[in-house]
């Protein structure tokens, strides 16, 4: 009875099998025919089997040994796919990443891009830490973050050219997706709202956001241009909080042209057809730490949720 298999037989086996001819299965696996010979020996023997019949060509697998070749070949090829694995885990990253979220998680693909990070290892640990989008640079900046999403531009949070000590930007920036924002108002002001522009919106009761938010950001940009002040009555810090204000009647609000035509639809909000606002849905860390493994694997993970 067959108690334990020799892998260099069984290799040995596998490549006279495969090329029909000793001499051949001996160049192929740098050791001498006699030893290559002597191993096929040995297995006839243990397995008590006629493996091989002679040709006028060299040698052919019988009935048995066409069987047991295969059985070899898922053998020999179990083991290269169990030493990549333990390679592939002996490189795989290792260490804390701590991610700032903002939004909702599925317009982020934070799902997607969590299992992405699960299968680039599993020594790699997430912490997530939800907030606005101007919190994520701040984290940054603070080492409280390594890495984040973000909603606008993140030379926002460069320093200024008077007190910049080097050219290169702070934050390394990866673009995922450009997204428009939209003004929805309560159905009361739906006749000072359509057909209005930025400048006339701005006098009617808005719900405000603070400076961290990329609504503040792009609004207070927006009206400064144009000379104007925005007519704040409220400040929440939650676009769902907003959008729930705006149903009350309280006031105007920008948010998402996706929730935007929802609310529209299923609530009868009113929205401003006269004036839209774009921005960008990006991936943030600092430029400094890019070539940092957890970095690079976060980096890696998000170009594979977001193509």
């Amino acid at each position: 009875m067959l108690q334990s298999i020799d892998l260099r037989t069984l290799r040995a086996f596998v490549a006279v099998a495969r090329e029909g001819n000793v001499t051949r299965a001996a160049e192929q696996l740098n050791i001498t025919q006699p030893a290559v010979t002597l191993q096929l020996k040995r297995l006839a023997a243990d397995t008590g089997l006629n493996l091989f019949r002679r040709t006028s060509t060299g040698l052919e697998l019988t009935q048995e040994g066409a069987l047991l070749a295969a059985k070899a070949e898922q053998v020999l090829a179990t083991l290269v796919d169990f030493g990549q694995t333990a390679g592939h885990l002996a490189t795989r990253v290792r260490g804390k990443l701590r991610i700032g979220t903002i939004i909702d998680p599925e317009f982020t693909r934070l799902g997607a891009f969590l299992k992405a990070l699960i299968e680039s290892g599993p020594g790699l640990e997430t912490t997530l830490r939800h907030g606005m989008s101007g919190d994520v640079p701040e984290g940054l900046r603070r080492n409280e973050l390594d890495a984040g999403f973000y909603l606008g531009d993140a030379r926002d949070y460069e320093p200024s050219a008077e007190i910049a000590v080097a050219s290169a930007p702070l934050f390394h920036s990866r673009q995922l997706a450009r997204l428009t924002y939209r003004v929805v108002a309560p159905p009361s002001l739906a006749s000072f709202v359509r057909g209005a522009d930025w400048t006339q919106l701005s006098s009617l009761p808005w719900i405000g956001t603070p400076q961290a938010s990329v609504h503040n950001r792009l609004l207070s940009r927006l009206f400064a241009d144009l000379g104007v002040r925005q007519n704040i009555i409220a400040q929440v810090d939650q676009e769902m909080s907003m959008v729930a204000m705006v149903r009350t009647g309280v006031g105007l609000s920008l948010c998402r042209e996706s929730i935007a035509l929802h609310e529209q639809q299923a609530h009868g909000l009113v929205i401003a057809d006269n004036v839209s606002i774009s921005t960008t849905l990006g991936f943030l860390c600092m430029e400094a730490r890019v070539e940092d493994p957890i970095i690079l694997a976060a980096l890696d993970a998000i170009g594979r949720v977001w193509v």
